[in-house]
């Protein structure tokens, strides 16, 4: 520890420093969040957290410096005190309480830090839970390196319409495609400052393009295209199940406004949803599962396995064949949400007992498959005993970002895991706020579509808003 963090403890401490026994209390202090044992990038908000007992606290970093919790126990590290911290590879902590007019300590705990940076924004959709109504819901982008939080588009510029399916190119902030329905219903692509509005409703097809998903050319992007319905129970674990009856999966041509595919992703026999190029663009790999004709009586017998097909972006033309990279059906399982690691070594998905909708089954967790050399398994360090979904890579490939129940099992929250370079993950992080416990305890509304992004978005909300009102829109052509 340099001599200037050692002089700057009374400086942070906002009091004297107080003498703290050699007594060690039993167990691990309550904190929220959980920031015991994660590891963090250097270029992140400061990790502040609440001790959740009664006592009076103090927050001992590193051994030397102190901070004072506030009455209801919040610890703020002050930026210019994080700053210093992070350049070191580990942090220490230690909490310590006042009992019986003496302050006692429980043992201390660490917070490591990776040389590995993380993309600087991350942009969201944040809307309430879908088993009840909702009028406010909007697309967000926030600024790691601080809480700042900014609409990218809010939907009470657009007459409350849903809006969702929101990706930027390859973490790119200055191309982005997004979905909105009801009254300024359409596709929106925006690059780089330009907003055109598709309409990509077709009659070779059963619906608008969703579940976007860019080819690294920039020329091309992977839609679905389904038929959704939504079912809600109230004896189940699963409170809401969505399901598709029927879906395929087409390619756009960005410059020429069209759409094609092959024979083997827009079938009548199977339901094909959920596409993710690889990183170099030569695969498309979506979830298939063969169709199932009584819906939704028999939703339960939809499974997904993960399948992949050659692309050549030349000719915008597929391979003649597909490849099953994982059979899910052959354990009774279920595959979504596929996605590739930038360097193409992992490809994580989401496993879960039926279905293609799993950011409601409770059994949904994430499994990651080694490209290179073929192993597979759950990815045991982030998955917990309620829904884990909705995942995406850095740019680096070293963080995973992924939405979790969690918490409370109603409310889906974003948390962030360290991956070596073998695909091993650390033990995640909740995405940090000045004051956690209350901003996650007073937000009634679910994050979902993580994706980091490489800047704040080029266009604003009003510009967003003006496109969707002019009425125009490109008419999408079947190649």
């Amino acid at each position: 520890m340099s001599l200037l963090v050692v002089a700057m403890t009374l400086i942070f401490s906002c009091n004297q420093r107080v003498e703290i026994s050699d007594a060690v209390l039993d167990g691990a202090p309550g904190i929220f969040p959980d920031y015991s044992d994660v590891t963090v990038p250097r270029n992140i908000a400061p990790l502040n957290f609440s001790y959740l007992g009664s006592e009076e606290c103090r927050l001992v970093v590193n051994g030397n410096i102190q901070l004072m919790g506030d009455r209801n126990g919040l610890f703020s590290f002050p930026p210019s005190l994080w700053r210093k911290l992070v350049c070191e590879p580990q942090i220490e902590l230690q909490i310590a309480v006042k009992q019986d007019g003496r302050w006692k300590a429980y043992r201390p705990f660490c917070i490591h830090v990776s040389r590995d940076e993380i993309d600087p924004f991350l942009s969201y959709r944040l809307i309430p839970p879908g088993y009840g109504g909702w009028k406010r819901m909007g697309l967000y982008q926030r600024d790691l390196l601080s809480y700042i939080q900014t609409p990218i588009y809010e939907n009470k510029l657009g007459e409350d319409n849903c809006v969702n399916c929101h990706t930027p190119k390859y973490r790119d902030s200055r191309h982005v495609v997004f979905h909105a329905r009801a009254i300024f219903g359409g596709t929106y692509v925006i690059d780089d400052g330009h907003i055109e509005k598709l309409d990509t409703k077709t009659d070779s097809t059963i619906s608008n393009l969703v579940y976007p998903f860019w080819h690294p050319s920039g020329k091309y992007i992977a839609f679905s295209v389904n038929a959704t319905k939504q079912s809600f129970f109230n004896h189940d674990p699963n409170r809401i199940e969505v399901f598709d009856s029927a879906s395929d999966i087409v390619v756009y041509d960005v410059e020429n406004h069209s759409i094609c595919w092959s024979p083997l992703t827009k079938s009548s026999t199977e339901f094909e949803t959920f596409p993710a190029f690889s990183p170099d663009g030569k695969y498309l790999y979506f979830c298939s599962a063969r169709a199932v004709e009584k819906m939704p009586e028999d939703y339960a017998k939809a499974k997904y396995n993960l399948e992949r097909i050659a692309f050549d972006a030349a000719t915008a033309t597929f391979g003649d064949s597909l490849e099953t990279v994982f059979d899910a059906l052959s354990i009774g399982k279920s595959v979504s949400f596929p996605r590739v690691s930038p360097d193409g070594r992992h490809l994580v998905f989401t496993l879960h007992g039926y279905g293609n909708f799993s950011i409601w089954h409770r059994d949904a967790d994430l499994w990651c498959l080694d490209l290179a050399n073929g192993e597979v398994g759950p990815m045991e360090a982030l998955n917990s005993d309620d829904v884990e979904s909705y995942h995406s890579w850095s740019g680096n490939s070293r963080w995973l970002v992924f939405s979790s129940r969690r918490d409370d099992g109603l409310y889906t929250r974003l948390y962030i895991s360290h991956i070596d370079s073998e695909g091993k993950a650390s033990k995640p992080f909740l995405l940090p706020q000045k004051n956690p416990r209350e901003y996650y305890d007073n937000l009634l509304y679910s994050y979902n579509i993580p994706e980091f992004m490489t800047g704040a978005s080029t266009v604003s909300p009003h510009e967003v808003s003006q496109a969707m009102r002019n009425g125009r829109s490109i008419p999408v052509k079947v190649r």
